[in-house]
């Protein structure tokens, strides 16, 4: 083909490559949770996120754990509403522009402000998967892990202490890191981190200067006559 010929039209485009083993296991839970089944998100060859109803939360994970996912790797939550205090590195004595309040959820998207997620692993398939569930606004509570994975106890407590969000049938929600009566939950966005608001990061840090070190002695015979 020369330069100036173009390529014909009627030649099949490329597919897109696919992944069976990850559209098999959006399949199969599909099929064991039904509608609950919101949304997924497959990057080939590589990940699987998938969104599920807020009262689908305990059902997934007994029904993955049935599907060969045995291993449980994390707990935790996000805040996805933005900071109303802005960047914490930002200088808070320089008057800053509005923030744009608006929520953005990331994969998968979601309905609320904030969202739990876990992550799991067939260790027989060597597949990972992340699954996420809204919690709602009004009252931040789902079900808990702990019936289906015992190693989803501790990081529950973090998530209720860090976050707020209570979970239905754990047995001991009592905090691990702050004093019992402490009031807040120091990683949703709207908790002030007070220090960042008097001087910007790294914050108040006392750093000793390093002691000044002697110039070394210069070689007598450099330079010199021999």
């Amino acid at each position: 083909m020369s330069d100036t010929e173009t390529p014909s039209t009627d030649e099949a485009p490329q597919a897109l490559p696919g992944d069976g083993l990850r559209e098999g296991i959006v399949d199969d839970l599909r099929n064991r949770i039904g509608a609950s089944l919101i949304d997924s998100h497959i990057v080939p060859n590589t990940d699987l996120t998938v969104r599920v109803a807020t009262d689908a939360w305990a059902e997934t994970a007994a029904a993955l754990k049935t599907a060969g996912f045995t291993w449980f790797s994390f707990l935790s939550a996000i805040d996805w509403m933005p900071s109303p205090y802005g960047n914490g590195e930002n200088d808070p004595t320089v008057e800053r522009a509005p923030i744009d309040m608006t929520i953005t959820q990331g994969t998968c998207g979601g309905e609320t402000r904030m969202q739990v997620f876990a992550r799991l692993t067939d260790l027989d398939r060597h597949v990972g998967i992340t699954i996420k569930a809204d919690v709602p606004d009004d009252a931040p509570v789902v079900d808990s892990w702990t019936r289906s994975f015992a190693g989803a106890n501790w990081h529950e407590r973090e998530c209720h202490e860090m976050f707020g969000i209570g979970f239905n049938g754990h047995p001991d929600l009592r905090n691990m890191y702050l004093p019992g009566d402490f009031e807040g939950h120091p990683l949703k966005k709207d908790f002030p981190l007070l220090a960042r608001m008097v001087k910007p990061w790294p914050g108040i840090v006392d750093v000793e200067p390093m002691p000044e070190q002697p110039e070394p002695a210069q070689d007598a015979a450099e330079g010199g006559e021999s």
